[in-house]
């Protein structure tokens, strides 16, 4: 009757026996739900440019990322997004029709251009990191400094994870 304790990686992903392993999974598709309403990205846009869309920030988040590794090209955000690349130019064009990205030169290859963020676009990024960082300052609210370095940390490291699973499960590679 002294059985181990499963580790996380020893149990079987469809049984969910474990009670912590299911929790988080059912606390992942809660913030799914909460997530896909898009609220932060809803107020900024209120905020700062009401006749945007949704799918304008996704842009901009995606350049923002994309921007200090590499120039960004139309073709990167349409990947970046998993979205078709006429959707991404489309969009992008929108945006420089906007004022929000602009279109110029690559600096490694004049053939080529690339899109980059005006201050428009920094001014409406400033605004979601605004948003946001209200928001989390309101669901933290009452946690001791100990727990909210600790959650930190946890949740960088279980994001990351997230991704690297997510990579190879996208690119078809076993864990």
């Amino acid at each position: 009757m002294n059985e181990k304790p499963a580790r996380i990686h020893e149990l079987d992903p469809l049984s969910l026996e474990n009670e912590s392993v299911s929790s988080i999974g059912q606390s992942m598709t809660r913030m799914k739900l909460m997530t896909g309403r898009r609220l932060i990205g809803r107020l900024a846009i209120q905020s700062v440019a009401p006749d945007l869309e949704l799918s304008h920030l996704d842009v901009l988040d995606a350049v923002r990322r994309a921007q200090p590794a590499d120039e960004v090209t139309v073709g990167m955000i349409a990947e970046m997004l998993r979205i078709d690349p006429s959707r991404a130019s489309r969009v992008v064009a929108d945006m420089v029709s906007r004022n929000i990205l602009r279109r110029e030169a690559s600096q490694a290859d004049a053939r080529r251009i690339v899109v980059v963020m005006t201050p428009i676009g920094q001014r409406l990024l400033s605004e979601i990191r605004a948003q946001k960082l209200s928001l989390i300052t309101e669901i933290l609210d009452g946690w001791s400094d100990t727990d909210v370095d600790a959650f930190a940390a946890l949740y960088e490291r279980f994001i990351d994870g997230y991704e690297k699973a997510f990579e190879r499960r996208d690119k078809g590679t076993p864990g």
